[in-house]
C-alpha cells in the first residue's frame, strides 16, 4: 500500500484565531465572526466547544477524528497542544502544523477503516498555501492523507502524519487573510504586490518577516526587485510603540546608502499598510533610522470609461464625451477593433479591423507593427513596448520597442496550443493570458524577465495557472494591481471571473453578447461592453447598463501624473 508524505493534515477550525485575543474561552453558543465589543452577542449566542482530549479505549478512527477536532482549539497561540495529545511523544516533538495549509471541500472528507495501523483521510484539495504564505490553486481530485498509529500504554496514538494544517474552502478566508508583500519593478518606478496568506494573529510581524527575510514567490522572483540586502534581517517581532509600529533590523541596515534605505522603508511601509499599519518606524538596536518614502508611480485608472462613440474617442461621463482629439483623428482614419492606452496618455496600441497591430502617437503619427495573421488584441506596457501574439501560436509572443524593433520573447506560454487574450499588468512585471492547454481553457500568469540594462523583455518566467475558464475566452483585463478579470461565454450567456493573482476568485453572470471587459481603479468599477453598444458596470453582484451607443470600449494602463 503506497503512502504519501508531506501533505498537510490537521483540520483547523476557524475560531483558532478569533478567540486567541480573549482571556477566557466560552464553550457554548453560536460562532460569530468580526464582532466589535459594541456588537457582541449575548452569552447564550456565543459558541466554541473546546476539543476533547483522547478518550480511554478510543479506536484508531476515533483518535484520528479527535485529532481533527482538536484543530478547533486556539492553535496558533497554544502551539496546538491539545492536538499534540493525540500524537506519540516522539512525533509530537517533530510535527510542524505551521508548515502549510491545504484548502479542501468539507463535505468530501472521509476516513477509512484502519489497515495495518493506518487510517486514511480522503479529501478534495482545491488549493494549498506554503510556509511562505504563497497560495496556489490545486487540481480538484481526491487525495489521501495517511495517519499511522501505534499503541502507547494500551492506547492508540498517531505516530506519523504529514506536516501542516487543513482548512475547508469556506473557513479558510475567515482564518487566513490576504496581505501584499511589496517589491519594486526593475525600473524602481512601481511597487508590485506579491500576495501572501497569513493568520491574522501577529500579521504585521509575518508580513515584515516575509518581505525582509523570506523569498519572493518563485514565479515572480526574476521580475521584481527588493531594496533589502540579503544581510539585513528583522531581529524582533514588529511591535507598537506610541503612534508608530516599530520594525527593528540588525546592524547590517546601517550600511545601506540613503536611497536604498528610503526604498527599504517604502517597501516595508506599503507592505504593512495591507495589515492595517499606517505609521512605520525602522530601528537598529531600538535607535530610529532616518528614512522616508520614495515617490512611486500610481497605477490608478481614471473614473470615466475610455470609449469610441459616433462623436469620437475619449472619456465618457454620463452622455458627454470628453474627446481626445488625436485619438479621434487616428481611429477615424484607421478603425480599430481594440485599443489600449498607455499610462501617460500619449501613446496607444490598437488592433485594426484589417487585422494589423499598430501604435498610435499623440502627434498623430503611427507605426504598423505586427502584420502576422490572426493576432489577438495587443497590450502596451509602461515603457511604450507593444506586446502581440497570433491566436494559434501562443509561443510566438513579440514585443515591439518604441523604435519599432521587434523582439521575440523567449519561453512564452510553454505547453499552450492557442491563446485568446493577453494583457500586461500596469506595472509591467506580469503577463496574463487566456490559453488552451490539454484541451482546456485556463487563465495563466507569468513574470516578465527584462534585460538588466534596460526595459527590453527577454523571456517569460514559468507560467502559473490561476483558474480554469469554463467556456470560450473572450477577453481579459487587469482590474487592479492584483486582480485579473476574464470575460468568457457563448450565445447563451457570458461570465466574468474575477481572479486574485495568488488568491481566491469570484464569478458573476452577465447577459449574452458581451464583447469587451475593461478594468478601472477597483473591482467595483470594472466595465463590460455588449455587441449592441451597451456599456455595463458591476454593482453589487450584478451588471447594470450605464450607457448605450458605445462602438468600442478601450482599456487603460494608468493615468498621467
Amino acid at each position: 500500500m503506497t503512502r504519501r508524505r508531506g501533505i498537510p493534515l490537521l483540520i483547523v477550525a476557524m475560531l483558532a484565531l478569533v478567540l486567541t485575543a480573549c482571556a477566557g474561552l466560552p464553550t457554548s453558543g453560536q460562532i460569530k465572526f468580526g464582532l466589535s465589543t459594541d456588537d457582541a452577542p449575548d452569552a447564550e449566542e456565543i459558541s466554541f466547544l473546546l476539543p476533547d482530549s483522547p478518550q480511554p479505549g478510543a479506536t484508531p478512527e476515533q483518535i484520528v477524528e479527535g485529532f481533527i477536532r482538536a484543530g478547533s482549539g486556539p492553535g496558533l497561540t497554544a502551539n496546538w497542544d491539545r492536538a499534540r495529545e493525540f500524537l506519540t511523544d516522539d512525533f509530537a516533538d517533530v510535527w510542524q502544523p505551521r508548515a502549510g495549509v491545504t484548502v479542501d471541500i468539507l463535505t468530501d472528507r472521509r476516513t477509512s477503516e484502519p489497515e495495518e495501523g493506518v487510517v486514511d483521510l480522503a479529501i478534495t484539495q482545491v488549493a494549498n498555501v506554503d510556509a511562505n504564505g504563497t497560495y496556489e490553486r490545486a487540481g480538484i481530485g481526491e487525495q489521501l492523507l495517511p495517519f499511522e498509529l501505534t499503541q502507547v500504554d494500551g492506547e492508540w496514538r498517531i505516530s506519523q502524519a504529514p506536516d501542516g494544517v487543513v482548512l475547508d474552502e469556506d473557513v479558510f478566508p475567515q482564518v487566513f487573510h490576504r496581505y501584499s508583500v511589496m517589491y519594486f519593478d526593475p525600473s524602481w518606478q512601481y511597487l508590485v504586490p506579491d500576495a501572501r496568506w497569513f493568520p491574522t494573529i501577529n500579521a504585521p510581524s509575518r508580513v515584515a518577516d516575509a518581505l525582509v527575510d523570506g523569498p519572493r514567490s518563485a514565479w515572480l522572483a526574476e521580475s521584481v526587485e527588493s531594496a533589502f540586502p540579503e544581510s539585513v534581517e528583522v531581529v524582533a517581532s514588529v511591535r507598537g510603540t506610541g503612534n508608530a509600529t516599530v520594525v527593528d533590523l540588525n546592524e547590517a541596515a546601517l550600511s545601506a546608502d540613503p536611497q536604498t534605505l528610503d526604498r527599504m522603508y517604502t517597501q516595508l511601509r506599503e507592505s504593512l499598510r495591507t495589515a492595517n499599519v499606517t505609521n512605520v518606524e525602522l530601528t537598529v538596536d531600538s535607535v530610529p533610522l532616518d528614512a522616508e518614502a520614495v515617490d512611486v508611480r500610481s497605477t490608478r485608472i481614471p473614473g470615466a470609461p475610455l470609449v469610441q462613440t459616433a462623436d469620437g474617442f475619449g472619456f465618457l461621463t454620463g452622455s458627454t464625451l470628453e474627446e481626445i482629439d488625436w485619438m479621434s483623428s487616428l481611429t477615424a482614419q484607421f478603425p480599430p477593433v481594440s485599443v489600449q492606452m498607455g499610462p501617460d496618455g500619449d501613446v496607444a496600441t490598437a488592433r485594426l479591423a484589417t487585422g494589423e497591430v499598430v501604435r498610435f502617437r499623440e502627434d498623430e503619427t503611427y507605426d504598423v507593427l505586427d502584420t502576422r495573421p490572426g493576432t489577438i488584441d495587443p497590450s502596451i506596457d509602461p515603457f511604450g513596448i507593444v506586446w502581440s501574439v497570433p491566436r494559434g501560436e501562443p509561443a510566438a509572443v513579440r514585443a515591439f520597442l518604441p523604435d519599432t524593433t521587434a523582439v521575440d520573447v523567449a519561453d512564452a506560454w510553454s505547453g499552450a496550443t492557442s491563446i485568446a487574450a493577453m494583457s500586461v499588468s500596469r506595472d509591467g512585471t506580469r503577463l496574463a493570458a487566456i490559453v488552451s492547454a490539454g484541451g482546456r481553457n485556463a487563465l495563466w500568469v507569468a513574470g516578465i524577465v527584462r534585460s538588466p540594462d534596460d526595459e527590453v523583455p527577454v523571456r517569460l518566467g514559468d507560467p502559473v495557472q490561476l483558474a480554469a475558464v469554463t467556456s470560450a475566452g473572450i477577453g481579459l483585463a487587469w482590474l487592479d494591481d492584483l486582480s485579473v478579470g476574464v470575460l468568457s461565454g457563448d450565445a447563451e450567456g457570458s461570465t466574468v471571473l474575477e481572479q486574485v493573482v495568488g488568491g481566491t476568485s469570484a464569478t458573476s453572470a452577465t447577459g449574452a453578447g458581451m464583447t469587451t471587459i475593461a478594468g478601472a481603479s477597483s473591482l467595483s468599477s470594472a466595465r463590460l461592453r455588449a455587441d449592441d453598444g451597451t456599456l455595463s458596470v458591476k454593482r453589487g453582484t450584478s451588471w447594470q447598463p450605464t450607457a448605450t451607443g458605445v462602438l468600442m470600449l478601450a482599456t487603460q494602463q494608468g493615468s498621467p501624473e
